[in-house]
This record gives C-alpha cells, sequence and structure tokens, in this order.
C-alpha cells in the first residue's frame, strides 16, 4: 500500500437493507489509520455513484453493468410478503404467488424485485417509495413483498411478515468499478471474504516488496563478488584432509615395525 492510499479515507456505499457493521468493525481494527466513510445510496442511484466516484466500493443489489463493475456476489435474501398482524396469511408459516393472486399488492417505484409481472392486484397507484408502501400495508390498503431486510427495516409492530417460496430473489454483491481496483479495495475484498489478516492480498503485497528491495540493498552495497582466497582455503582445507590420509598410511607402517621377526 502506498503512503498517499495509507493517509485516505475508503468510501464504501451501501444501499437500504444492508448491513454492513461487521465488515466496518474488522477494517477499523486492520487499518486504524484509514477512515472508512459510508455512503447510503438508493438502490436505483448506487451504479452511478460508483461511476461518478463518490464512493471507491459498494455494497449494492444485483444485477450490475459487468462491462464496467466487477462484483463479488455476498448473499442472496429471501423474499417475504408484509401484511398486517391479523391477516389471515399469519395463519401459515410460507405461502406461494398463487396465495396472493386475489390480494392487493403494492408495487414501489422503488422496488428490487425486477418482477416480470407483479403477483396479485393492482394498487389505484405505484407508492414512490417502500417505506411509503409499509404505511399503506399498516393502512389495510394491501401487502407488499419485499426482499426480508427491507421488512425489517421498515418494521412496525403492527406487521409482520411470512417467506414467499416461488418469488423473485434480490441478490446482494459487493461491487466497484474494475478499472480502479485499488489496494485498498483489495483490503475490503479480503474482509468480506473473510481472509485473516496475514492473507490479505493487498498487505501481502505490500510486505513482499519491501521485502524484495530490504534484500536487494546489501547486494546493491557491496557490488563485490566472492574473494578467490575463500576458495583457495577451502582448497587448503582440503589438502589438510588429504595430509591426515598419508598421516593414515604412516600409521600403518608402524603396525610393521611393531610385529617381531623370528631368528634362524
Amino acid at each position: 500500500m502506498t503512503g498517499s492510499e495509507a493517509s485516505s479515507t475508503f468510501r464504501l456505499a451501501y444501499v437500504p437493507g444492508v448491513t454492513p457493521a461487521k465488515w466496518v468493525r474488522i477494517w477499523n481494527e486492520r487499518l486504524p489509520d484509514v477512515p472508512l466513510t459510508l455512503v447510503q445510496v438508493p438502490a436505483a442511484e448506487a451504479s452511478e455513484v460508483l461511476r461518478g466516484g463518490t464512493a471507491d466500493a459498494g455494497i449494492v443489489r444485483l444485477p450490475v453493468d459487468r462491462t464496467f463493475f466487477s462484483a463479488i456476489a455476498l448473499y442472496t435474501e429471501t423474499t417475504v410478503v408484509v401484511v398486517p398482524k391479523d391477516h389471515l396469511i399469519t395463519a401459515v408459516e410460507e405461502v406461494s404467488l398463487e396465495d396472493l393472486a386475489e390480494e392487493v399488492v403494492l408495487h414501489p417505484l422503488d422496488d428490487v424485485l425486477g418482477w416480470e409481472r407483479p403477483p396479485g392486484e393492482p394498487a389505484f397507484e405505484r407508492p414512490a417509495t417502500t417505506e411509503d408502501a409499509v404505511e399503506l400495508v399498516a393502512a389495510g390498503v394491501g401487502l407488499l413483498v419485499v426482499p426480508q431486510s427491507l421488512a425489517r427495516l421498515h418494521h412496525r409492530r403492527d406487521l409482520t411478515y411470512r417467506p414467499v417460496v416461488d418469488a423473485p430473489q434480490s441478490g446482494v454483491a459487493l461491487s466497484w468499478p474494475e478499472e480502479a481496483t485499488t489496494d485498498l479495495v483489495e483490503e475490503f475484498i479480503g474482509i468480506v471474504r473473510g481472509r485473516t489478516v496475514n492473507s490479505t492480498r493487498g498487505r501481502a503485497q505490500a510486505q513482499a516488496r519491501a521485502q524484495a528491495q530490504a534484500s536487494a540493498q546489501p547486494r546493491a552495497a557491496s557490488g563485490k563478488a566472492p574473494a578467490p582466497g575463500r576458495r583457495g582455503a577451502a582448497g587448503r582445507s582440503s589438502s589438510g584432509g588429504r595430509s591426515g590420509g598419508s598421516g593414515g598410511s604412516g600409521g600403518g607402517r608402524g603396525g610393521k615395525r611393531g610385529k617381531p621377526r623370528r631368528r634362524s
């Protein structure tokens, strides 16, 4: 990581329903000298925020433009129907789209499920936002089908929800402009993928560069080949070994002198 990046701020965009708190906490533990700034954006505006450079990366809803963005899928959400607590649907554990066929189902303008055809009967008009649609559910105007995180985000005591088993689902991903894959982006990728501090790619690359520079400095400073005398010393050591060998043969002659000869 370069010095300029080490002193900068990492800006992370995120869309409603996403909770990046765990990853932010790990970031603050590993890189306390690099502040992480959260930028909350509507799901429909996330791509433009990343294209314009307002954020370095974002936790967004799929799909994204793969010709411009890189993306790592994180998880897929359960889809639920939000209903009043006294609604008949609360008597079951889960429902199907067919169960909603005769219900008025609200379809807000910021819907993230990408329906080909929304289920149920359409309302008189489309609510502007999911939050507005939740208020209409509480008023008894209709029901609302959304990712579970949005049902939790707009939770009310008088409402509950049930899973819809055959509805479209919303995928959540970490995304960033492919041509702007910085060391800080690599650091955050490592965090969301669960890498340990020692295996984070960006930090490992920086350490490898530092080690390579450190090992190159002594060689550059000396600039000399090993002295020939060292090989000569080794040679003398070898010859010394041969002298020891001849000493061994001398010891053999000493053995012959020790054997007495018979007199005739």
